[in-house]
């Protein structure tokens, strides 16, 4: 498949005007479809935004071409998964064959906040297929003109189905980190996305998928894999240094931050973090010929669809400059 490189919309960044504007310039740039998760807080409160995901996307549509992704959005806590395959359908029948959703299991940071008992990882991650089970049929039935139902271990859904389709689902990703659930996703949907992975891992979170996809007579290579990347670029490698210490210690935090509550919870522990512990986990570099070999590394991999997330504000000076100097020196 031919490597996309797409813009990452942080919506815990910026205002959906801003995100807009700047993924608006993303397009003009070289950058070829925007991804953007459901948050409804930020990790930090300096982060300061928590736009409704599926709001943006869809004013986005009107103001872009390419594709338009969640990346990701957990149908498990907040969400029923009967509402997020209405959002899905909707958002891809406005867009036909632009859309693709993907799927998480749940951060403690958004879902926790309707009061819900927060479970362990395992169980988390069962919702989340259960929820795929869910969708899919609800896609697979309203195509066809007739309801369904689900009785689960997690969810009811009572007869129904979604009266407003796009002439072709959207395709469903799943997100992980982990080797067992990137196996489960490659027997289930139809792409896997992941981050924040070192190069080792990432190699076997695909190769997990493609096992996967076999046991079910597919061929991953042919499924969507994406990769949302963060990397923090600037004028300077100590402005960039700056820009991960201030907006992005979560790349820094060797700990997984799925149980975590609270903005101002992280802000405690992101004080620890020093400029060492981004070694191996993400690029801080003035220099766009660094970045581009790490891009090019992932996409060596196998990751057809990597999706960029500058750390620092100065997201206009890092569209132009990766527009010019290093998507055009990417190999598919």
């Amino acid at each position: 498949m031919t490597l996309q490189v797409g813009y990452a919309a942080m919506l815990e960044q910026f205002a959906p005007l801003e995100v807009l504007e700047l993924a608006e310039t993303a397009e003009r740039a070289g950058f070829r479809g925007v991804m953007a998760a459901d948050h409804f807080q930020p990790w930090l409160p300096q982060q300061g935004q928590a736009g409704f995901v599926w709001n943006v996307l869809s004013a986005l549509g009107q103001r872009i071409d390419a594709d338009l992704g969640t990346g990701v959005t957990a149908p498990t806590f907040r969400w029923h998964p009967a509402m997020v395959a209405q959002a899905s359908a909707t958002l891809a029948a406005l867009y036909p064959g632009r859309h693709w959703l993907g799927l998480g299991s749940g951060e403690a940071i958004n879902d926790h906040i309707v009061g819900q008992y927060w479970p362990e990882a395992p169980e988390r991650i069962d919702r989340m297929f259960e929820a795929v089970d869910i969708i899919k049929k609800l896609f697979a039935a309203s195509l066809a003109g007739r309801d369904t139902k689900h009785e689960g271990r997690y969810f009811k859904l009572e007869a129904t189905r979604l009266w407003t389709m796009p002439p072709t689902a959207p395709p469903i990703l799943v997100a992980t980190g982990g080797p067992i659930t990137a196996k489960r996703a490659g027997r289930a949907v139809d792409g896997l996305i992941t981050e924040s992975v070192t190069h080792d891992r990432a190699a076997q979170l695909l190769a997990r998928f493609a096992e996967g996809a076999r046991e079910v007579g597919r061929d991953a290579a042919s499924m969507p894999q994406v990769l949302r990347l963060h990397l923090s670029w600037a004028a300077t490698d100590e402005e960039a240094m700056a820009n991960a210490l201030r907006e992005w210690p979560n790349a820094g935090l060797r700990f997984p931050k799925s149980d975590i509550r609270s903005p101002h919870e992280l802000e405690q522990m992101a004080r620890m973090v020093r400029p060492d512990d981004f070694a191996g986990r993400m690029t801080v570099s003035a220099d766009p010929d660094v970045h581009r070999a790490e891009i090019q590394r992932y996409a060596d991999l196998g990751f057809d669809r990597i999706y960029l997330h500058n750390v620092g504000r100065n997201q206009r000076e890092w569209i132009d400059v990766f527009g010019r100097l290093v998507l055009p020196a990417l190999r598919g």
